[in-house]
């Protein structure tokens, strides 16, 4: 099958931003551009990754990207909605186009606007990802769905509220060395643990700190099936998509079926094991979705995924970091963004260019972005090629 490798990345800061939609877009799709050296009329087509779900007014939002150079304009572009998997969703509208002869180099951004909403607004917005079909999980929030999620988990297995403190607090630690991050703040391991006046009961068992963070921003990457001489480029070894029920009540959510099939889909076309990653960036919109991410990549048997933090594995310094940038839970969590975001970062670990973050010598990079409770799930596999 043809190469197709991204060569260029943008990425705005993430949090609470004054910047529009349009503006995150503009800068970020700017910064891919000059990144890949590709004359901006060489792009065949824009793809945008953006969930909306009323959070802005902007119903239209994809040929915002031709604001980014004039050589845009008339370029084809569409908007990819797959909830928090919108951004991987675009991804893959660029790699398919590329596959099918329509394009040679292809610009994805992903973007939202979140934190001029109140919370109780933002909440409502991503609760429409959910099935609506059932009034009683159309009555229930992400964060209580990700509640059940830990619950059944400790009735199924063991208590996971330890590990997951655990997982927040590593990626708070992470994201101190990413610049882009939304939050600067260490929160430590007794902190996590405690439910207090600053860590309260979001959705029991939920704590605030096991909860990702309402975010604004914008991040960009240039697809090419004709790298040539492209200064930096990472090859994309693997894009699987795998898609389960909508109806939590049709499946064994925490078996975590369609996230498992995807990222094992994606070893088997890498060629590759669990093993070989050097870093994972996966989709940990609650502490709850990492720990059970890391069963579905392999790290650890069923039951078993507070081991993989327990014994480090999965620390910066582990043998399989997860979530160097801090992950959603600290790098921030612009819904349509997440996906695009993860790929930017993994093209900078890969071409060596993530500063504090960087794994000397990194091959190899997993990236796993989920839409929903484990509905829509997105994996890829990326090796550096540094020929």
């Amino acid at each position: 099958m043809q190469d197709i490798h991204i060569i260029g990345s943008g990425h705005t800061r993430f949090g609470r931003l004054s910047e529009t939609l349009e503006e995150l877009i503009v800068a970020a799709a700017q910064e891919a551009l000059a990144e890949s050296g590709l004359d901006p009329a060489d792009i065949d087509a824009v793809f945008l990754g953006h969930f909306n779900s009323g959070l802005v007014s902007d119903g239209f939002a994809a040929s915002l990207i031709h604001q980014a150079h004039p050589a845009l304009r008339f370029k084809p572009a569409a908007r990819c909605e797959n909830a928090c998997a919108s951004g991987a969703a675009a991804i893959h509208a660029g790699i398919n186009q590329i596959l099918s002869g329509k394009a040679r180099h292809v610009l994805v951004v992903g973007a939202e606007k979140m934190t001029h909403r109140s919370t109780p607004d933002v909440t409502a917005a991503l609760a429409g990802a959910g099935y609506q079909n059932d009034p009683a999980e159309a009555a229930l929030s992400f964060p209580q769905v990700f509640a059940i999620a830990a619950q059944t988990y400790a009735d199924r297995y063991n208590d996971p509220m330890d590990a997951m403190a655990r997982i927040a607090a590593k990626n708070h630690a992470n994201a101190m060395k990413n610049p882009l991050a939304q939050m600067h703040k260490p929160f430590t391991y007794d902190f996590c643990r405690q439910v207090s006046d600053k860590n309260p009961l979001i959705a029991p068992p939920l704590r605030l700190s096991d909860c990702s963070l309402v975010t604004d921003g914008a991040a960009a990457i240039v697809l090419s099936g004709d790298a040539g001489d492209a200064p930096r480029r990472v090859r994309i070894a693997a894009a699987e998509h795998v898609s389960d029920y909508l109806p939590m009540s049709r499946r064994d959510f925490v078996a975590f079926e369609g996230p498992e099939r995807a990222i094992r889909a994606a070893y088997a076309k890498a060629g590759i094991g669990v093993d070989d990653l050097d870093f994972a960036e996966v989709h940990d919109c609650f502490t709850s979705a990492e720990l059970l991410t890391y069963e579905a990549m392999g790290l650890t048997p069923k039951g078993q995924g507070a081991r993989a933090i327990e014994d480090g594995r999965v620390l910066a310094d582990g043998k399989t970091p997860v979530n160097l940038s801090g992950g959603l839970k600290a790098k921030g969590h612009p819904v349509g963004a997440t996906g695009v975001s993860m790929h930017a970062i993994a093209f900078r670990q890969l071409t060596g260019q993530a500063g504090e973050m960087q794994q000397p010598g990194a091959e190899w990079g997993l990236t796993f972005n989920m839409g929903g409770a484990a509905v829509a799930n997105y994996a890829t596999i990326l090796q550096a090629d540094r020929a």
